[in-house]
This record gives C-alpha cells, sequence and structure tokens, in this order.
C-alpha cells in the first residue's frame, strides 16, 4: 500500500507541475525632458536623468513618423531599417529573416519610432554636472550626417551637433554582421571652460507587447550586474522602480525570441534602473564618475546596443567574442540550464545530420531511453513482478483487512521474499521528469524551433498540434474553440499512455485504480496546448517504454506461496 502510495504521489505531483508550467509558469534612467536638462545632483557620484516626455495621443501611423525624419538607412544580412536623426534614436529595425505568422509574408518589425502606438527605440546621449546649465543635444535635436549616410557593417556613419555655445556632439555609429550597433558618442570642447559629462544610455517601449507568454518564461527587464542575474516583469516595476550600481554588466529588455540589450564601457562604474511611468517602460544606466572636459580637449565613451533575435549561437559569440558577463542567460534555460542548454545543442546537432527538427527529437529520445536502458530495466523488471504479484497481494489485503500492522508487515515479507522493490517502479517516472522540462523549456523558448515542421499536418513543432477531434481533424468544416483543440498527438500521446499505464501492476485500491484510469484522459487534456514536438517527443517515449516494458514482462515469471 505505502509503495502505490508513493507512486500516486510522484504521478500526481509530476501532473501538479505539469499544470504549473501551463497555467503558472526589469533598472532606469529616465529621458530628458524637452523642457529640461539634467536637475542638479543632490549626489555628484550619483547622477540621475530627468523624466522623460508624457505620452502624445495620436493616429500617425508608423510609416508616416519614418517617413516625417531625416534618417540614416540601416541594413546587413539579418536586419533592415533606419536611424533617426532627430534625436540620433535607433527606432526603426526589422528582422529580414523571420516572419511574423509561418504562412505570412511581413517580416518581424521590432523597433518603432517615438510616440508611435508601439514606440520602441534606443538612445545614448550626456547628462551634464555641476551648477553650469549646459546645452545638451535632446530628443527633438537635429543631427548632421558627415560623409556617408547609410550604415552597413564596412560602413560606418558619423553624425555631428554643435550647441553653438563652443561643445560639438559627435557619434560615430557601426553595424556588424548580425545585431551589433557599437556606438562611439564623443564631445570637442572649444570654449574656455571646463565641463563635467555622464554618458548613459537607454531604452524606451510604449505599452506591453501584445501575446506575452506568463508564467513559463520571462519576458520584461533583465540584466547582469556584477555576477547577479536581475529578472523584473513588467507589474512589478510599474509598482517600483528597481535600480542597482555596479561596475560591470548590462541590462536590456527581452521578449519570447527578441531582445534590445545596452552594454556599458567597461571599467566605468554605473548606475542602472527600471522603470515604469507614463505607460513606458524604460531600462537604461549612467556612468557614475563624470568626465572631465577641458577647454580644447575631447573625451569619447563607447556603448554596445543589441537589436537581436535571439539565435543561441550568435548570444553566445556575443558573449565570448566581446566577454559580456552572462550575456547567454538573455536566453531563458530555467532552472535546468545545466541540463536544458546541453541538450539543445545536441538536438541541434541531429537537426543539421537530418534536416527536421522532428527526426531530431525522436533520436534525442531513443538516445535517452539507450542511457537509461540498464535503469529502467531494473525499474520495469520490478514492475512485472509486482503485476505478477497483484492476486497475492490482493489475498493478503483480504485476509489481514482488519489489521493493517500485519498486513504491513506481510506485504513486506512478500517484497523481500519475492525480491521485488516497490519503489523502483517510481524511476520511469522520476527519469522523464528533468528530460520533460528540459525538452518543454527548450522547445518553448529557443528561436531555432520557431516555425520548424516535422511532417503532415505539424508545420510548427513550436506551436500546439492544429487539429482537433472535435472536427474530425478537419473534415467538418468548423473551427472548434481554443479549449476544444485537441489534437491528432496528444490523443496518441494519451492512447500510448494509457496502453503503458495497462501494463503496470493495478492498484488494489478502487478509488486509486480510478484516478489511474482518468491519467492518461488528464493529461491528454493538459498537454494539447504544449508545442507539439515536446507531444512528439512524450509520445515517442511513451512507445519505446512500452516496447521494453512488453519485453520484459514476457520473459519475468514469478512464482508465489
Amino acid at each position: 500500500m505505502e509503495s502505490r502510495n508513493v507512486l500516486l504521489a510522484i504521478i500526481l505531483s509530476t501532473t501538479v507541475l505539469i499544470f504549473w508550467a501551463v497555467f503558472f509558469e526589469a533598472p532606469i534612467v529616465e529621458q530628458p525632458s524637452e523642457e529640461k536638462q539634467i536637475a542638479k545632483n543632490e549626489d555628484a557620484s550619483s547622477p540621475s536623468i530627468d523624466e522623460g516626455q508624457k505620452n502624445l495621443v495620436n493616429e500617425i501611423t508608423r510609416d508616416e513618423l519614418v517617413g516625417d525624419t531625416k534618417r540614416i538607412k540601416v541594413e546587413n544580412e539579418n536586419i533592415k531599417g533606419s536611424i533617426s536623426l532627430q534625436g540620433a534614436i535607433i527606432d526603426d529595425i526589422i528582422f529580414k529573416n523571420y516572419k511574423e505568422t509561418l504562412n505570412g509574408e511581413n517580416k518581424v518589425i521590432f523597433l518603432n519610432p517615438k510616440n508611435s502606438s508601439e514606440e520602441y527605440f534606443i538612445e545614448t546621449g550626456w547628462a551634464s554636472g555641476g551648477n553650469e546649465k549646459i546645452k545638451l543635444p535632446l530628443g527633438d535635436t537635429i543631427w548632421k550626417v558627415k560623409g556617408n549616410s547609410t550604415l552597413t557593417p564596412n560602413n560606418p556613419v558619423t553624425i555631428e551637433w554643435d550647441n553653438g555655445e563652443g561643445l560639438i556632439f559627435t557619434k560615430k555609429i557601426e553595424l556588424d554582421e548580425k545585431f551589433l550597433f557599437k556606438i562611439t558618442q564623443g564631445i570637442k570642447n572649444n570654449s574656455n571652460k571646463s565641463f563635467q559629462f555622464y554618458p548613459y544610455a537607454q531604452i524606451t517601449r510604449g505599452g506591453k507587447p501584445e501575446g506575452m507568454q506568463i508564467y513559463i518564461l520571462h519576458e520584461g527587464f533583465l540584466g547582469v550586474f556584477g555576477e547577479e542575474l536581475v529578472e523584473e516583469d513588467y507589474d512589478d516595476i510599474e509598482k517600483e522602480k528597481f535600480t542597482i550600481n555596479s561596475s560591470k554588466g548590462w541590462l536590456g529588455i527581452t521578449d519570447k525570441y527578441w531582445l534590445t540589450a545596452i552594454v556599458p564601457e567597461k571599467g566605468n562604474e554605473f548606475k542602472a534602473e527600471f522603470v515604469a511611468k507614463n505607460e513606458k517602460y524604460r531600462a537604461n544606466y549612467i556612468i557614475k564618475n563624470p568626465k572631465i572636459l577641458n577647454p580644447g580637449n575631447s573625451i569619447t565613451n563607447n556603448i554596445n546596443a543589441f537589436v537581436a533575435a535571439k539565435e543561441v549561437a550568435v548570444i553566445d559569440g556575443y558573449a565570448e567574442q566581446l566577454k559580456i558577463e552572462k550575456f547567454d542567460l538573455a536566453i531563458d534555460w530555467g532552472w535546468f540550464y545545466f541540463f536544458t542548454k546541453p541538450l539543445f545543442f545536441v538536438i541541434d546537432y541531429f537537426f543539421k545530420l537530418t534536416g527536421n527538427f522532428g527526426f531530431a527529437i525522436v533520436i534525442i529520445t531513443a538516445l535517452v531511453r539507450l542511457i537509461f536502458f540498464p535503469l529502467a530495466n531494473y525499474s520495469f523488471k520490478s514492475m512485472a513482478k509486482m503485476k505478477i504479484l497483484q492476486p497475492e497481494m490482493i489475498r493478503l489485503k483480504e485476509l489481514h483487512k482488519d489489521d493493517k500492522v500485519k498486513l504491513q508487515q506481510e506485504m513486506m515479507a512478500l517484497y523481500k521474499r519475492e525480491k521485488v522493490n516497490p519503489i523502483s517502479g517510481c524511476l520511469p517516472v522520476l527519469i522523464q521528469i528533468p528530460f520533460f522540462f528540459a525538452i518543454y523549456k527548450m522547445l518553448y523558448v529557443t528561436l531555432e524551433m520557431r516555425h520548424q515542421p516535422f511532417f503532415g499536418w505539424i508545420k510548427d513543432l513550436s506551436e500546439r498540434d492544429p487539429t482537433s477531434i472535435f472536427n474530425l481533424f478537419g473534415l467538418i468544416p468548423w473551427d472548434p474553440p481554443t479549449f476544444l483543440m485537441i489534437g491528432a498527438w496528444p490523443i496518441l500521446m494519451g492512447l500510448s499512455m494509457y496502453v503503458q499505464q495497462k501494463l503496470n501492476p493495478t492498484p488494489p485500491d478502487p478509488i486509486q485504480a480510478k484516478i489511474f484510469m482518468f491519467f492518461p484522459l488528464f493529461l491528454t487534456i493538459i498537454l494539447a496546448p504544449f508545442p507539439s514536438g515536446l507531444v512528439v517527443y512524450w509520445t515517442v517515449n511513451n512507445i519505446l517504454t512500452i516496447a521494453q516494458q512488453w519485453v520484459i514482462m514476457r520473459g519475468t515469471k514469478v512464482k508465489t506461496v
């Protein structure tokens, strides 16, 4: 009885975890206003940027906003768009290699101009220190292009602005082959005065993104400060802003597949903030120690800004090449990082070998079964013996139904005599749990899985099975509601689980037996919305388990007394 309760507890715990994963699984320096530049710093070692503009309510389209300002054209193999010369902000980026929908033609639009309905942009600049008011470039400042006006990997662009008071501001913008903007901003002092400046950078996003995936992965603010990974939800920052001081790290805003990030120049202590105000979300930093600009001299500051599709190889490459602390954590690998990420590389290898992620999942499932074959064999042999011992266990239960202590003693004696370990039957479930969640997480968060087909009706392994039993898998011209979308693969998974269950010992307790009987149906409904790649894994794993159990049971003979 105890062993059955343990097994039941494990299975129900697994169910709870799955249920939780489905239904339950960022600091900021605010933008300078047009009216005010930088407020006096009460603490010169900890400067801040003043409040930004309030939201403007308008009906101006994205195309109109892009067309209304002078711009620098931007393009490489992965992105295209432009940089606005009004404010010198990166605010128009489209991912060339990714479509919004599987069957659509529109490419993913990521960054949008200021004051658009979904504004999302990156800007850099200087804050001033001291008591003297300085005319600084702001959001409405029009910069001038010096020379080349098209930004490509082989053609950097330099822009300039003269404040008319002896200070000349410049920005040299470079673009690599992927998703990195390198910005070198400088100031030349032609006046007879000395000044203090604090370089800053910030990401601004208007409103939360549509279709956010909650609980399963993190979407919102994130950063690494020192050795600490910080993840903050939009809702949390709405309640209270986040501020931290650090001497190394990076910060940004992440979506499921896309990322904006800014990396301060190494060797400088900075204050970082995540802030929500006026329905705008900002992630930014400001260098804490001022740069002194004396007459006739110049100062510079370097900023790395990422507008990236979160491709694993690319993110890892930047982390290694630029020595960015834990930049690979921009992809939310979850609690099983040490397991999930290596598993991705294995599956990715088989994908490149076969050309199909579905086949790669099947191969990795078979390899997992092979690795744990000896352990699973021991477990299944024990379960087979338990099934054969069922009549004797029922007899003992009837014989000692009024004496629980005696029943337990006789049951333990039976296990010892037949050399059966009832707990070992739980091992197959325990073995599957980390793989289940690792594969689930990997399929859910990795961009490489997006829009990858298997065969037949499965066109995207990262999405649910598009068929439904309630319209006979498309034979009836009716689109069922979402909660009735129980596809062919989830049903096949449920059937395989039912067959597997029949090979296991039946609990003598009628209530437990009924719970076990409905468990495949329950799990079929729970797993129906999961990525079809995960359901394929679970189904194949069940089939391999059935085959292994069947062979073992045919060869297992137990005599009882």
